[in-house]
This record gives structure tokens, sequence and C-alpha cells, in this order.
């Protein structure tokens, strides 16, 4: 298993981090994928990929949340490590909790889709109550972006047809898929391909069911397999080898 999306360099980690990844290689998880979100984490990022060598992989990024009225200074600061990431992100757009920094959201996402353009890095998209702002900018650069992950569907049908409309992107699904009340399963089964999907945790967030209220860490994305080969009417082995064929081929692992 990948899990592609887990900010091992956060304080949660802090104290155990040499046995966190210790359990997740025994849990089988061959490669994680770290994200930063602002300038102070892409360092942190790169300091635990360095840890890790071949087995943690730094994306870097600065994500919506984290922007702020000095953003111009910030994504230069970041712009020069890029080159040593597997992709751009966390980035996206998130208009959840407030919109004081929508046009400078905006300006921030779309600059580092030309990064990803430019360098031919694939993305890490972060994307909450902005669906229609985030295509809009994507359409304008759709032939040209070599893909990346819509990181943490939780959309219904509609949503996931718009998104799976990009051909080279595909949904990063985690913990949420297994909650109780969720309504991801039904959405999945009838109009997402298996292989337009890979595997994340998003720990130390959203830890999955039977894990669910506990700090989140990679080796649980096997709860997440699980859960697929329920959803998919698949055997385990069977969404292990084609979720990490999907990850291996947007992060060229």
């Amino acid at each position: 298993m990948i899990d592609t999306h887990c900010h091992l360099d956060g304080e949660e980690f802090r104290e155990d981090l040499d046995a966190v990844v210790q359990r997740a290689r025994e849990a089988e998880v061959k490669a994680v994928g770290v994200p930063g979100i602002d300038l102070k984490s892409c360092k942190s990022v790169m300091e635990v990929c360095r840890r890790y060598p071949d087995y943690c992989f730094p994306m870097l990024g600065l994500h919506p949340e984290e922007v702020r009225a000095d953003w111009r200074e910030v994504l230069m600061a970041i712009a020069p490590a890029v080159r040593e990431a597997i992709a751009i992100g966390e980035v996206g757009l998130d208009f959840y909790w407030s919109r004081e920094f929508e046009q400078a959201q905006l300006q921030v996402f779309e600059e580092q889709v030309r990064w990803s353009v430019e360098l031919q890095l694939p993305l890490m998209i972060h994307c909450r109550k902005a669906q229609n702002e985030m295509i809009h900018i994507l359409k304008k650069y759709e032939g040209d972006l070599p893909g990346g992950v819509f990181h943490c569907f939780t959309g219904n049908v509609l949503e996931a047809q718009e998104l799976l409309h990009f051909d080279r992107f595909v949904l990063g699904i985690g913990g949420v898929l297994t909650f109780k009340k969720s309504k991801l399963p039904e959405t999945l089964s009838e109009v997402v391909p298996l292989d337009r999907i890979v595997l994340e945790t998003d720990a130390p967030y959203m830890a999955p069911v039977p894990m669910r209220g506990q700090r989140n860490e990679p080796a649980f994305v096997a709860h997440v397999c699980r859960k697929l080969s329920e959803v998919y009417g698949v055997s385990e082995d069977t969404v292990n080898a084609v979720t990490t064929a999907n990850a291996t081929r947007i992060f060229h692992l």
C-alpha cells in the first residue's frame, strides 16, 4: 500500500516518529507522501523525508488555509525547494470557514498550478466549499497539467463526475469512507472506477473505523483498503495492487 497523504512532520508525531514509521512498514505500507502546508512545514517535511529516504516522499506547497497577506513572499520562499518534491501540495481552495482571503487563495492556487505545468509535477489538491472555483482554474491549464490527486474526496456523484473529467487525476480516499454515516461507499461504487483511486490517511487527522478518535497514522491505511475491497467486491490484494499502481503512476515513484 501507499499512503499518499500523511503529515508525518507534525508535532503529533514528534515523540514516536520512528515507531510510527516502523508500524507502517509492518503493515506493508511501502511509501508515504508527506505534504507541506506553509513555509515552516515545507522545511520540516524535507527533514522527515531525508530521515527516511526512499520511504517518505516530499510534497511542497502553500495550503489555502495558510494564505495570508504575505502570500507572495511565502511562495517566493517555497518555490526554490519545489524541484526536490514529488508533487506540489498541499494546495487548493478552502472557503469553508471564511472568504476573507478568497482572492488571495485564488491567486495562490493558480500560481501553484502554473508551477505544476512548468515543472510537470503533479498536484495534491485540497478543496472545500470551492469546487466550482477550483475547476474553473484547472480547466485553463487542463491540456498541460501532468495530473494529481483530489485529496480527501467526500463528495457526491455529480462532484465525483466533475473531478473525473480531469483524466490524469485520481481521487484520494481516506478514513471518511469507513464512517457510519458516510455516503462515500455508494458514490464510489456508482461512478468511480478503482483505477481512479489512491489510498491516504491524512494522518494525524480523521482516523478510520475502528481507530476513530485516535491519532491517525499511516499503518491505519489498511482499514481504508479493507473497506474499499468491500465497496468494490474485490480482494484487498486487488485494491492494494491497483491503488499502488495508480500512486506510482501519478507520482513517478
